[in-house]
């Protein structure tokens, strides 16, 4: 590889960090919004009203770039998206939060990076070193043993539509970032919120016509925050990020997801965070960042340019073995 190349490489990396960090910490806000905002409004109007505020917004952003409907080779793996990512996982973590706390829900999906790398191996046709698999399963291993530390030891039935999620979005995800390196990251997350709509307006609005909209201004806050931000704002750089970085490498940065969690609650909410906390969290954060530096992967099919349209990409498909 030559200079110029190497400093695009170098380049791609720095800002697949970035976006991924910038993601990360977006997300991690999730689930105390969601845990605010499901008392008041309900798992329904909170679960799957949140698609229908951020499709208005996506399809705007489509029109003013006057963009076509994606292409049929590209349907399929966009409606795993909606299904997955769209639909399944906030619907199922918004009805376990009715049951468990949000730092619990936390806790089960930082399996998320493990099941997002394994997909991207089944399907995504991505090749990784040992190195890199056992700085994930250690890392799955720190947040195991944290959460048995704060008293998370048996399995409750919210754990199991936690777990489904975690699959759903996994899968979703690896599907997404195979398309985005086509179309472009923005355009993935925008179809497939405009695409899920149509189906959620019916159970959303025979919610609202049940219960209303009576809520406060707290949980209107938090509800407009997992919509706007954590359903489309927070994947259009977390799928420009993995469109960049490789979309096993880049899930790992989620490790730190569920430690974020746990700082947020002391900061919003005056929540006790312990020494022990503060240790793990950093842990899982090395952990996640030698995972990615033990592989030098590529996006496998293209890549996007600065702009997020898709080029072709000339490097090797695959992640070097090692």
């Amino acid at each position: 590889m030559n200079a110029p190349d190497r400093g695009a490489a170098r380049g791609a990396e720095v800002q697949s960090v970035l976006l991924g960090v910038l993601a990360v910490l977006a997300f991690s806000l999730t689930f105390p919004a969601t845990r605010a905002a499901v008392p008041e409004l309900g798992s329904i109007i909170v679960g799957l009203g949140r698609t229908p505020v951020a499709a208005l917004l996506a399809a705007l952003i489509l029109l003013a770039h006057r963009k076509a409907p994606p292409a049929r080779r590209h349907l399929g793996r966009i409606l795993a998206v909606t299904v997955g990512v769209v639909i399944g996982y906030p619907l199922l973590t918004t009805i376990a939060l009715r049951h468990v706390p949000a730092t619990h829900a936390a806790v089960v999906v930082g399996l998320l990076p493990a099941a997002t790398a394994m997909f991207a191996v089944l399907t995504g046709g991505e090749r990784l070193p040992r190195r890199f698999w056992l700085c994930a399963l250690a890392g799955v291993l720190v947040v195991t043993f944290f959460a048995l530390s704060q008293g998370v030891r048996s399995l409750q039935s919210a754990d199991l539509l936690l777990l489904a999620a975690v699959l759903l979005s996994a899968y979703g995800t690896v599907q997404g970032t195979r398309v985005a390196r086509e179309i472009g990251a923005w355009q993935v997350m925008c179809w497939a919120l405009v695409i899920a709509t149509p189906f959620l307006l019916l159970p959303v609005g025979v919610e609202v016509a049940r219960h209303g909209l009576h809520a406060s201004v707290t949980a209107w806050l938090a509800f407009g925050y997992v919509s706007m931000v954590s359903m489309l704002l927070a994947f259009l750089a977390w799928y420009r990020s993995l469109a960049l970085g490789g979309t096993a490498r880049g899930a790992q940065l989620q490790m730190a997801q569920p430690m974020l969690a746990l700082i947020w609650a002391y900061l919003l909410l005056g929540e006790h965070l312990s020494v022990w906390t503060v240790v793990t969290c950093v842990a899982v954060v090395a952990l996640a960042a030698a995972a990615r530096l033990s592989s030098s992967a590529r996006p496998p099919a293209g890549t996007t340019d600065a702009t997020g349209t898709a080029k072709p990409n000339r490097t090797s498909a695959h992640t070097t073995r090692r």
